[in-house]
């Protein structure tokens, strides 16, 4: 076996197509022996790829943007798709089926403070017609300290990366009211990148025909399945509610079965960040994507 070492900047269900070529044994049949490991606070999981701690990260388009903007040329490329779709859900304190998003105006939200999940969630609210600004934001740290900020009392509503809405809902502590991804629709949400020199290795190719076989399985396995073998990467999360939430996942269609990054998922991704404020310039797509490694 030959070792693969991945590294996540955030590590969620929402992932499960990277995580699920470990659970379900695809790297494994390739010969890969994977090792992965979570972004430090403070650190990118770009730094890893640079100095060699890391083979494949999972990252997102918006860092391209960021190194383009200081006028440095991206060092890695983005080759895969992970998630053609936002996955943060909104969830309140009581079961709400007739939710409308105006109801965030004037609430309290828990939520995150920066980065692609705050410019995505303002750009939902433009999708809804409705004013960002007149929502009290509440913005604890990341996930854990968002869960627990809510689960102790604080705000109406709080935004979240499935597991944590259904094992709120489980515990009878919220109600999923809304799918952030149903407001904006198909982007460039989540994507893998790896240096140039790596993606055309022939661990790359082989990396990338276990990567082709697991998104097939997350779109035509049973949810119950996949929750099954992933679930010794969630020790503090229900199996059932995994299942849930994978179930979700799958409804909402972010893991198409192509895996190379669309260009009109990419230009969404640019009128995200450019309604953000964020982003400058509209950079082409060739300064930060590539086509994924040939496996033929």
């Amino acid at each position: 076996m030959s070792t693969i070492k991945i590294q996540f900047t955030l590590f969620s269900a929402f992932y499960s197509p990277l995580i699920s070529t470990m659970s379900g044994g695809f790297l494994a049949a390739e010969g890969l022996e994977p090792e992965w490991t979570v972004a430090p606070p403070g650190h990118s999981a770009i730094d890893a790829l640079l100095d060699g701690s890391a083979d494949v990260a999972q990252s997102a388009l918006s860092q391209g943007f960021t190194t383009l903007a200081k006028g440095e040329i991206p060092k890695v490329r983005h080759f895969a798709q992970i998630n053609e779709m936002d996955g943060f859900f909104l969830t309140g304190r009581i079961p709400d089926p007739d939710f409308s998003w105006h109801k965030l105006e004037g609430a309290d939200l828990v939520c995150f403070q920066g980065g692609q999940p705050r410019a995505m969630f303002v750009y939902a609210c433009h999708k809804a017609g409705i004013d960002f600004s007149k929502i009290n934001l509440i913005c604890p740290g990341g996930a854990a300290e968002i869960d627990k900020a809510f689960r102790e009392g604080q705000g109406h509503y709080v935004q979240q990366q499935g597991p944590f809405p259904q094992q709120l809902q489980k515990d009878g502590v919220g109600h999923v009211v809304a799918q952030v991804g149903k407001q904006i629709g198909p982007n460039g949400f989540s994507s893998l990148c790896a240096r140039n020199e790596w993606l055309e290795t022939e661990k790359a190719k082989a990396f990338m025909r276990a990567y082709k076989k697991t998104r097939i399985y997350m779109n035509e396995t049973p949810a119950a399945e996949i929750a099954r073998a992933e679930k010794s990467y969630f020790p503090q999360i229900d199996e059932d509610v995994l299942a849930d939430c994978i179930s979700t996942y799958q409804q909402l269609g972010c893991w198409t079965p192509h895996v190379e990054i669309t260009k009109p998922a990419y230009e969404v991704a640019l009128d995200v960040f450019e309604h953000f404020g964020t982003l400058k310039e509209r950079y082409a797509y060739e300064q930060i994507c590539t086509l994924p490694p040939a496996t033929e």
